[in-house]
């Protein structure tokens, strides 16, 4: 890649691709360009197709997605598996069309199966059934790998596939509905801080385990592997560590300093119980995370709560 090669990044204002675009930019990248989904709706092929043959971009960052939690997998599942049907297939074959040199699609671990031994080898894709919850967005990000894997069989387009483990950052959605977990355990200590109540309840038992990476640590790997990696088969990117739920609201109420109890409520679901990633390929190559998850969140939560009133 050259710093004045033309990069395309699909969903620039996410908490992942806004991580791109900020690496790209430390890195020294002069061209890159980007389209708000007011300016070009990713789920019509049209303009899909229109903006990449005016555009003519060298490499492409997909990392356009919607995207949520538990609550809103589950709830907008039709939306959940057209829309990103739709978005990941146009910029495939748009990428195919006007001769990308280079496409990074980015995934999800829940493509795992919710059973599937741990940790989660890039083997294990299509071994048992998905977690229920979230398996309409787990087929549409499994449609998007194969899609890459068959454009490079059929056409021999350098179409490359990282799976990230749960991920955390600027720009993340700390919707109360529609959040993942640790922007949802940041927004509600910090309220529960803020009005003083004697207890935050969580959903389920706590037990579930789960990894997180920071968004600028993904976004160097991708990078890494836009520069490095030219196969076929898919790379996990993670940190190899996990934590359990309980043990991670613990740590956001200290980061926080809120000072009530931490109830759980049961009768709601937990998800996956484990999902630890596999990286031995991806450090095999010679990447390696480098933000602890407590500074991590540290950082993460003072930004929450400097951007609180807006959010």
């Amino acid at each position: 890649m050259n710093k004045t090669d033309k990069i395309y990044v699909a969903g620039h204002t996410g908490m992942v691709g806004s991580s791109i675009m900020r690496r790209l930019k430390k890195e020294g990248f002069t061209n890159l360009i980007f389209r708000s989904s007011g300016e070009l709706d990713l789920r019509r092929q049209q303009e899909v197709n229109e903006f990449f043959e005016r555009e003519q971009p060298d490499y492409v960052f997909l990392a356009a997605a919607k995207v949520g939690g538990i609550v809103a997998n589950n709830t907008y599942r039709a939306d959940f598996l057209y829309d990103n049907l739709m978005i990941e297939t146009n910029i495939v074959h748009a990428a195919f069309v006007h001769q990308v040199r280079k496409l990074l699609f980015l995934g999800s671990s829940c493509i795992y199966p919710k059973l599937a031994p741990q940790p989660l080898k890039e083997d294990f894709l299509l071994t048992g059934p998905l977690e229920s919850t979230n398996e309409p967005y787990a087929i549409a990000k499994i449609t998007g790998i194969k899609l890459c894997e068959a454009y490079r069989d059929q056409y021999g387009c350098n179409f490359i596939s990282v799976m990230p483990t749960n991920l955390y950052g600027p720009n993340d959605n700390y919707h109360p509905e529609n959040s993942h977990v640790l922007p949802a355990l940041i927004r509600k200590f910090y309220e529960a801080k803020l009005n003083n109540s004697p207890a935050v309840t969580l959903w389920g038992t706590g037990s579930p385990r789960r990894e997180f990476l920071h968004a600028d640590d993904l976004a160097d790997a991708c990078l890494f592997l836009m520069r490095h990696y030219n196969e076929k088969g898919f790379l996990n990117i993670g940190w190899g560590e996990d934590i359990s739920i309980q043990d991670l609201a613990l740590l956001v109420k200290r980061i926080a300093g809120y000072e009530g109890e931490i109830l759980f409520d049961t009768s709601k679901p937990d998800g996956t119980p484990r999902k630890l990633m596999d990286v031995s390929k991806l450090t095999a190559l010679g990447w390696q995370p480098n933000i602890q998850l407590e500074d991590g969140i540290g950082q993460v939560y003072q930004e929450f709560a400097d951007k609180y009133s807006t959010i």
